[in-house]
């Protein structure tokens, strides 16, 4: 049967790749696949279909035999509906003031789950038990939100990584107080790449009760899952997730491509790639003389500092953000998709305007 026709127009050039963000890159051909291969037909909607039955067991394989995955839309919809299932109306969340659920969601966590967020500054995106501390009192104040959850990111928004025994003691000083631990793992496929390690080793086999799985930025379309590992943790997260919005209709389309990721190995293939690039570039760059790098690269990001003038000149050449605008911050982010010869042009145009 021939395909059918569209009016359909291509508006960018295909080859044209930046270092914004790796929400930037297009879908990974496999996942493209497993969408053609999920189409055609009717499946139960609303998550009753074969498709998000099949990634649970997916998940349990990953994230231990009580894991299962509840899929979302986007990220901040992952995190706002596990933080409201792991904390009452009076909750409050610790999380480094650097947070994705802090400083780039809109307010989301707050207004739209009603959270307080406790935030902690931190040299390098990381909590430690001590800086959980500064945040973990006044249970019995009722003039103050109740901590009740810790969320941690891995890898971090400065793109640095916890061990796995870091992990552990977060989980261990978190539970003695009585509270749960919520991972986001936006970029968890590129932590585990990082360490070598699979991602139950820094997830359920330390202690973490939910976490929040991404795909978007490791070559999926859209979605993202809410994994609950305790389930004696949450409360109602059926109804959380209808009620916040980000229950999928015709799910069967977010759960192939989280299958597409997870059943073998392209979440591991694809994050590993754009951590290599990022090695690349990193090592490229520090041969700038006048270029510095601010954090350890350790997995897919790499923050710089150079002249203002430099990064305006060079972002009409590459797409890239300010991270800090004011004291000359930048963060370059790689992809699935990025290429040596990318990595080796963005380089070769930042000598060129340092030289300028």
């Amino acid at each position: 049967m021939n395909p059918p026709k569209t009016d359909a127009r291509r508006h960018h050039d295909p080859e044209a790749r930046g270092f914004a963000s790796d929400n930037y890159a297009g879908v990974h051909p496999e996942v493209l696949a497993a969408l053609a291969l999920a189409n055609g037909g009717h499946q139960v909607a609303y998550g009753e279909d074969d498709y998000t039955e099949n990634l649970q067991r997916i998940v349990r394989s990953h994230f231990g035999a009580t894991a299962e995955a509840f899929p979302v839309f986007n990220g901040t919809g992952a995190n706002v509906v596990a933080l409201q299932a792991v904390t009452d109306r009076w909750g409050a969340v610790i999380c480094a003031e650097s947070a994705h659920i802090n400083v780039d969601e809109g307010g989301a966590p707050e207004r739209m789950g009603g959270l307080k967020l406790l935030t902690v500054p931190t040299p390098d995106g990381k909590l430690t038990p001590d800086l959980i501390d500064r945040q973990a009192y006044g249970w019995d104040d009722e003039h103050r939100a109740m901590p009740q959850v810790v969320s941690i990111t891995q890898s971090t928004e400065l793109g640095t990584l916890y061990t796995p025994d870091e992990i552990r003691a977060i989980c261990d000083h978190a539970h003695a107080h009585g509270m749960k631990v919520h991972l986001d793992g936006s970029r968890i496929a590129n932590a585990a790449a990082s360490l070598d390690v699979p991602m139950r080793t820094f997830t359920n086999a330390v202690g973490v009760d939910i976490l929040s799985l991404g795909g978007t930025k490791n070559g999926a379309l859209f979605g993202e899952a809410v994994v609950v590992i305790d389930q004696d943790a949450v409360s109602h997260m059926k109804h959380l997730r209808k009620l916040s919005m980000q229950l999928a209709s015709k799910m069967r389309f977010v759960s192939v491509q989280l299958e597409a990721l997870l059943a073998k190995d392209l979440w591991l293939r694809n994050a590993r790639h754009s951590n290599a690039m990022a090695q690349r570039l990193a090592e490229g760059v520090r041969a700038v003389h006048g270029v510095e790098i601010l954090h350890p690269v350790q997995a897919n990001a790499v923050f710089a500092r150079l002249p203002h003038d430099v990064s305006e000149r060079l972002q009409k050449r590459f797409r890239f953000y300010f991270w800090d605008e004011a004291a000359g911050d930048v963060r370059w982010m790689c992809a699935f998709d990025t290429t040596e010869d990318d990595v080796d042009a963005f380089v070769a145009a930042l000598k060129e305007e340092m030289a300028r």
